[in-house]
């Protein structure tokens, strides 16, 4: 039986660092000579799944895991980090597979005023080392009240998570960083109103947007309409893209263009906003998801099918 993956919240919550058990890898696909090759991320959670569907652990080898990413077809890696020694562990891989580390994922408590002073200096200190092998995007899903519970941030709370976010992203300024928020499925509870207040209640200079499209589209109750619509308001905050596919509201095995979302209307409406994000490959599996494929092979049509319908995004 396919065991049910855990929460991108409660992965994030369990673990800094993630990485792969191995398994045999093939050499990333070649560039033609004098083709401009597209930037191309994945983000860890989805490796994390489907190794977690093969009884396997993906953390158990760091290096395992991230020769399987390269051996996928990515140039970069955006890991969860906890602490800035995480970064230490971490860079002599990354320089090891060829990987590139644009973005990092990190939590933080912001809604109220003491956990928020304490985030702040935490993630700050994590992205100064981070920035000395690459990072340039700080990503951020402030934690709920509590992990997995039904309450909603009050008034208070949300006016609190606002101010922190402006704070933090004025800190990272500092660095030459970009804060990026983003959101799961939680945020768009009673109208939406978290989601929607860290965007209308913070300068767009200090906090730009990390586009969850999937979850964009599950918080909303399955709809493109709401994502699109979200474009039509949020499009030049976009500074990364968090993409994911699904069929019939099921994730798919390997990301796909077409599906429940439509990838190039998205990929189209960025680019006629002049936004050129960092993408990053979120393809995870859940217990619906068909299973035919290998992480390597699933996350290798996956990253070719993006590079096809992202071309107009490219840099």
């Amino acid at each position: 039986m396919t065991p049910i993956p855990i929460s991108r919240r409660q992965f994030v919550a369990q673990a800094a660092l993630a990485s792969g058990a191995a398994v045999l890898a093939r050499t990333a696909p070649a560039t033609p000579k004098g083709e401009k090759r597209m930037h191309l991320a994945s983000n860890v959670y989805p490796w994390h799944t489907f190794y977690q569907r093969e009884g396997k652990d993906f953390g158990a080898s760091l290096d395992d895991g991230l020769r399987e990413v390269r051996a996928a077809g990515f140039d970069g890696y955006e890991p969860i980090l906890g602490a800035p020694a995480d970064v230490d562990a971490l860079g002599p891989l990354l320089r090891k597979h060829g990987l590139e580390m644009r973005s990092f994922y990190v939590n933080s408590t912001l809604h109220a005023r003491a956990a928020a002073d304490a985030t702040i200096e935490q993630v700050v200190a994590i992205a100064a080392r981070a920035k000395t092998i690459g990072a340039r995007i700080v990503v951020t899903n402030p934690n709920p009240i509590r992990w997995g519970g039904p309450e909603d941030k009050d008034d208070r709370q949300l006016a609190t998570q606002a101010d922190s976010m402006n704070r933090l992203g004025a800190e990272l300024r500092k660095l030459g960083m970009t804060l990026a928020y983003h959101y799961h499925d939680a945020e768009f509870r009673q109208a939406a109103r978290e989601m929607h207040h860290m965007l209308v209640g913070t300068d767009p200079k200090l906090v730009t947007l990390c586009l969850d499209a999937h979850w964009t589209y599950r918080g909303a109750g399955n709809s493109a309409v709401f994502l699109f619509d979200m474009l039509e308001l949020y499009a030049g905050r976009v500074s990364e893209l968090h993409v994911r596919q699904s069929a019939g509201g099921v994730w798919t095995e390997a990301f796909e263009a077409t599906g429940d979302i439509d990838y190039a209307r998205l990929a189209e409406r960025l680019a006629r906003e002049r936004r050129k994000p960092h993408i990053v490959l979120e393809q995870a599996v859940e217990a619906a998801t068909p299973r035919t494929l290998s992480p390597v092979e699933a996350h290798r049509r996956g990253a070719e099918a993006a590079r096809r319908v992202f071309a107009p995004l490219a840099p």
